[in-house]
């Protein structure tokens, strides 16, 4: 697929999921993931209402039909109909009048942000709502009002879905995202959208060192579901891991980095913004506040997971309200977060360890035609002196060759050469295809051969 027949799909694909009513169960979270399984084979799940997942339970499912709040004079002021985020998220059925000091308790809105509905939810507690620009909160007269919300929690499951695409090894890479939140477009379809996208580029790939897992979960909730099922194995298999959020709007992406600091792609991260090759801002782990990565990292499972996105949640105008569009986002942005993310996951493909098969001695690189040239774009950026050039590509290859030793990463190495992994892959593919090294190999302490 094409970047403009690319562009096309996922504008579609957007349209087609917004207007959904998302929650952490029910008929909305399910439509969601059957349009999803177009795009990509998605297996599905479902967890019982009541079912013990650590120390959580499985709550009940929601099912809403209808809604809407009536003014004193027969006007609707909100209507589920129009907009799902008008109706409290999880909201437990209402059919009353009642005065507006009644209904003041009910009410929602964001008095600094007055022409947009707020996003609200109540999952573990009862209660019901409406959620109001606040300039239209404020023009609420005295009089009778009329509540009504056709909604109610029955014994039903909890679903979620993942997609494993094989590799060469059962290693690992871990893409989360999740699928909860009703009719906002950052804040909840940029992740399912990069991700289903991101699965086609990468399914594309002509080999996959890695296995890479795709998970789409309600958030919280969900991802712990999954682990209760699925962490066994992850635990013992993943060697990388990113929850997708947040990535639509101008900004560069930003990177939240593994609670562990086991991430392969912390440091690849961290590589590409020093040595100037990615634009982008890095935050570190922190349990108080994000998304799923908090549960992945739980100390418990502590797994190798970080966070990306781009304008990140809680700080931009439209972070759960109704001002979280597609026009304030820009399927643009999501492209380029596609891009970027699967140039990042290339070059943990990469990562590992390097054996130089001829380690007795330094190799005699004109034997094998590269003393001292190679062509590789840090020529062109380095210096346009082709003596210092030449000389810069020599000191690479001698010091790559000196420490693939199956003790140093990739990621060492380059630092070791003043590089990056994405400046020096074009000398460890040469080295490769000569048959001088060989990896990358998952475990330190490989023997020579």
């Amino acid at each position: 697929m094409d970047k403009v027949k690319e562009l096309e799909a996922m504008d579609k694909l957007f349209d087609r999921l917004f207007p959904i009513c998302r929650s952490i169960t029910g008929e909305g979270l399910r439509e969601t993931i059957e349009i999803l399984s177009e795009y990509m084979p998605l297996e599905v799940f479902g967890e019982p209402t009541g079912k013990q997942a650590f120390d959580w339970e499985i709550p009940k499912e929601w099912v809403i039909r209808d809604g809407w709040l009536k003014a004193p004079d027969g006007r609707k002021l909100a209507d589920f109909k129009s907009s799902n985020l008008q109706i409290l998220n999880y909201s437990t059925p209402v059919q009353t009048k009642l005065s507006l000091a009644e209904l003041e308790g009910h009410l929602f809105s964001i008095p600094h942000l007055p022409e947009a509905v707020p996003y609200v939810t109540s999952y573990y507690k009862e209660r019901w709502g409406f959620c109001l620009p606040h300039c239209e909160r404020e023009q609420l007269v005295e009089g009778e009002y009329e509540a009504y919300i056709d909604s109610e929690h029955i014994d039903g499951e909890l679903n979620y879905a993942h997609s494993v695409l094989p590799g060469e090894t059962d290693r690992e890479v871990l893409i989360s995202t999740y699928i909860c939140h009703p009719s906002m477009a950052n804040n909840e379809l940029s992740g399912p959208l990069v991700a289903a996208f991101l699965y086609n580029r990468i399914a594309k790939w002509s080999k996959r060192r890695y296995t890479y897992r795709f998970v789409f979960v309600p958030e919280t909730i969900g991802s712990i579901a999954y682990l209760h099922r699925f962490g066994t194995e992850m635990k013992q298999n993943t060697q990388a891991g990113l929850v997708l959020t947040c990535l639509g709007g101008p900004e560069p992406l930003n990177y939240k980095l593994s609670r562990s600091g086991a991430n392969p792609l912390d440091h690849i991260w961290q590589q590409l913004l020093e040595r100037g090759e990615l634009e982008g801002k890095t935050r570190p782990f922190t349990p108080a506040f994000g998304s799923d990565e908090r549960q992945y990292c739980s100390p418990g499972f502590n797994l190798p997971v970080g966070q990306m996105a781009r304008t990140v949640y809680g700080l931009y105008d439209g972070y759960h309200n109704s001002l979280d569009t597609k026009e304030a986002m820009t399927i643009e942005a999501l492209q380029r977060s596609v891009e970027e993310l699967e140039r990042l996951l290339e070059l943990n493909e990469a990562e590992g360890y390097y054996v130089n098969r001829s380690p007795y001695g330094e190799v005699k690189l004109d034997k094998h035609g590269l003393y001292p040239d190679i062509n590789s774009p840090i020529n062109r950026s380095q210096s346009s002196n082709e003596v210092m050039d030449n000389r810069r590509q020599l000191n690479i290859i001698l010091t790559i060759l000196n420490y693939a030793d199956g003790e140093h990463t990739l990621t060492e190495i380059a630092e070791l050469c003043r590089s990056s992994i994405a400046a020096i892959l074009p000398f460890i593919e040469q080295l490769k295809e000569k048959g001088i090294i060989e990896g990358p190999y998952a475990e330190k302490g490989r023997l020579f051969k």
